[in-house]
């Protein structure tokens, strides 16, 4: 239920409660769904926006994009997805390229995993398909780190297959149209999500146009949180009184705040970082831990990752004796896959002017023989 609701105070009319047995019925027949898609269709074709993995067909592009904007905004996906392509342009050079030489394109994005799944899928579809993308659902979904959402946007977006399209902008629409008052995170509600996206496309053959309106009109006027209910263009075939209760999900975790302490180690025009090995950021470089009783903090940033908010304390240290660090350039750091919070980090310790004096002045080599 929503929060602060009771089974009683629910503002619902319980009419119209969700029935996981009568899921797949829509309001006023198939008349009423020719109607609802033209209307969203209509809409969509002025205005939606123009979105760079939309002017393609290309199964592989389409993969790309679907990986990246898993848990990640549209407007920050857009450059990282063109940076992508001009890397790995298609199946074959993403699937030679080092896993390092991966991990550097997409560093900025997070949830790492991502890009080495997407690395193995290639793979895989080099050896076990002879580089094409499988077209069946079931083949897709047998590639690393696709899923039923991923195999179904794929089919729809790469080859207009009628397939259920059901990601969190289309789940939130389906819930407010049809006054669906039970959580949408259960087996039955995402059952009845996946029904109802099938009974209104009723077999329409257009999946592509279908599902982008769909995803669209979630994004800029079905909104979470409060809709824009006066500029829908489907507002006529809604039947929720109360959009900004919906959908309902189950409560969020608390976030949990932790503190991270890690050690800089400058040497004239070299800094030293270490490998992770850890599932967080497996093969991407970052400082070291520190002794947080050793030195005092120089700088300090917060970022979120899953439900915990980290402080990233930086303490300026020496060179511990170690097999498990190593040295790159400064100049060279562009290129060297770095978690975000800890690139910002080693940027803003490069701008403090006395700290990078005071390192370089320790260079025997910074001022010639003597």
């Amino acid at each position: 239920m929503v929060s602060g609701l009771s089974d009683t105070s629910s503002p619902f009319n319980a009419s119209t409660q969700g029935d996981a047995e009568n899921i797949s019925v829509w309001p006023g027949g198939r008349d009423a769904k020719k109607r609802f898609r033209r209307d969203l269709v209509l809409w969509f074709k002025t205005h939606g926006r123009d979105l760079p993995w939309r002017r393609t067909t290309d199964a592989y592009a389409i993969l790309v994009s679907e990986f990246m904007l898993q848990q990640t905004q549209v407007a920050t996906v857009i450059s990282y997805y063109d940076r992508w392509m001009t890397k790995f342009p298609n199946l074959a050079a993403l699937a030679a390229a080092s896993e390092q030489e991966v991990l550097s394109v997409w560093q900025g994005l997070g949830y790492y995993s991502r890009a080495r799944n997407l690395h193995r899928a290639a793979k895989a579809v080099m050896t076990d398909h002879a580089g094409r993308i499988p077209r069946s659902l079931e083949s897709l979904r047998s590639l690393p780190g696709v899923g039923d959402y991923t195999a179904a946007a794929v089919a729809a977006f790469a080859w207009d297959d009628p397939v259920p399209v059901v990601d969190a902008n289309i789940a939130r629409v389906l819930a407010r149209l049809t006054d669906w008052r039970d959580r949408i995170d259960t087996a039955d509600g995402r059952q009845f999500l996946r029904d109802t996206a099938i009974a209104i496309q009723d077999g329409a053959k257009c999946g592509r146009l279908f599902n982008s309106a769909l995803m669209e009109l979630g994004a800029l006027v079905c909104r979470s949180g409060q809709p824009d209910c006066l500029r829908c263009p489907v507002k006529r075939h809604c039947t929720t009184s109360v959009p900004a209760a919906l959908p309902v999900k189950a409560p969020r975790a608390t976030t949990e705040f932790r503190i991270e302490r890690v050690a800089f180690i400058l040497e004239g025009n070299q800094i030293f970082l270490t490998q992770a090995d850890g599932a967080k950021w497996r093969g991407l470089w970052h400082m070291p831990g520190a002794n947080p009783r050793r030195a005092r903090v120089a700088h300090s940033l917060e970022y979120p990752i899953t439900k915990y908010r980290v402080r990233l304390d930086v303490i300026v240290s020496e060179r511990p004796p170690s097999d498990h660090l190593r040295a790159f350039e400064v100049s060279d750091l562009d290129s060297v896959p770095i978690p975000a919070p800890h690139r910002r980090a080693i940027s803003a310790m490069l701008e403090i002017p006395d700290l990078l004096a005071d390192r370089q002045s320790c260079d025997p080599g910074a001022h010639g023989a003597h």
